[in-house]
């Protein structure tokens, strides 16, 4: 008993919770819910939520065992491949909502939410999103469900009118200051709508998830293709100072004048989530995602590999807004050097979609 408590005591997932931070795991599969995996996270390292996109879908479909007998008799059936996969999907995150449902409670819905997308091929189709969120949001019929919407144009418009109607929703492939400040507005858009229409401010929850190690892979490309030392010494330093910057951008929102009226009527802020935190590059840091940017009100969703290398080596200390005049002065650095960060965000999310477009396809193709 001795043991297991130092051994709790010093786990930096445990840890970072002092500082006002919530881990999620970026996986979801019934070999998790099934063989306990997910539960035991929970229990031993604090995970206090789940996300989960096309890419781990379609990766748990092709991995574990536990979906192969539904799946045939899906094939037998008249249902359209997006159908089967909803039927395959919606328990999974039933599941996992029900085994986070006591943070719900403890933290009085704060925390503990597991989350949903909506099809990646609906991402420039505004009032399609909306209808797909609003019909995911039904069949899954838990409180602690967040409807995953992309941060395109057409996406943060349905990203409004969800809000508006009372559905919590995780705003993903966000790459940009410029993509954030769009979904940060629209969510305070959203809420005054749904205050007006005689809504619960506390039914509402949101978070805006902003893509690491992809920024980082692309930024450094061009550094290394302008070649001088002022660039190459700026590799590895993009993503994080645009999340460092990023936390200012929120505490100004959601702490200032702007919120302020929000906030005195019950509406939760919109946290930010760290997402895509697996370290790309080895020559960085393999915790360089989580370490950089523990901080209050904020969310880091890490992959298994990753949360276990921050179980292991990891150090929990408040550090987002830690080095916030160098991110600063890194920032104007890149656009010193012409590379323009809203441009590179803007390329990413395209890039994004279409990722997530193959891997909703591949996943479709295995339920044929």
């Amino acid at each position: 008993m001795q043991r297991d408590a130092i051994m709790h005591s010093t786990n930096p997932l445990i840890e970072v919770k002092r500082f006002g931070q919530s881990i999620w795991l970026d996986n979801l599969s019934r070999t998790l819910l099934r063989e306990g995996g997910l539960k035991r996270l929970i229990e031993e390292d604090g995970i206090s939520g789940v996300t989960s996109n096309p890419a781990i879908f379609q990766k748990a479909f092709a991995e574990s065992p536990y979906y192969k007998e539904e799946v045939a008799q899906l094939r037998q059936t008249s249902a359209t491949l997006e159908q089967r996969f909803e039927t395959l999907a919606v328990p999974d995150v039933q599941a996992a909502c029900d085994l986070l449902r006591p943070i719900w409670e403890q933290t009085h819905g704060a925390d503990g939410y597991v989350s949903l997308e909506v099809s990646p091929t609906l991402a420039a189709l505004e009032q399609a999103t909306v209808d797909a969120g609003k019909r995911l949001h039904q069949a899954v019929n838990r409180p602690n469900v967040l409807i995953k919407v992309p941060a395109t144009p057409q996406g943060v418009l349905a990203f409004e009118a969800l809000t508006a109607h009372g559905i919590s929703v995780n705003v993903t492939l966000i790459f940009s200051l410029h993509h954030y400040m769009q979904v940060a507005e629209a969510y305070i858009r959203g809420l005054k709508r749904w205050l007006d229409g005689g809504g619960d401010p506390q039914q509402v929850k949101s978070v805006a998830s902003v893509f690491l190690s992809r920024v980082d892979t692309l930024v450094d490309k061009r550094l290394d293709a302008i070649g001088s030392p002022e660039a190459l010494a700026l590799r590895g330093t993009s993503a994080v100072s645009m999340c460092k910057l990023t936390y200012q951008r929120y505490k100004e929102l959601f702490h200032g004048p702007l919120f302020a009226e929000l906030k005195a009527r019950g509406c939760r802020p919109q946290n930010p989530l760290w997402a895509s935190t697996g370290t790309k590059n080895t020559n960085y840091s393999d915790v360089l995602y989580v370490d950089s940017l523990i901080g209050p009100e904020t969310v880091n969703t890490v992959p298994d590999a990753t949360l276990g290398l921050f179980r292991d080596h990891g150090k929990a200390a408040a550090t987002v807004e830690t080095g916030i005049q160098q991110a600063q002065r890194d920032y104007l650095a890149l656009e010193h050097l012409g590379i323009n960060m809203r441009d590179v965000g803007d390329e990413l999310q395209v890039d994004g979609v279409k990722l997530f477009e193959e891997a909703f396809e591949k996943l479709l193709a295995s339920l044929k």
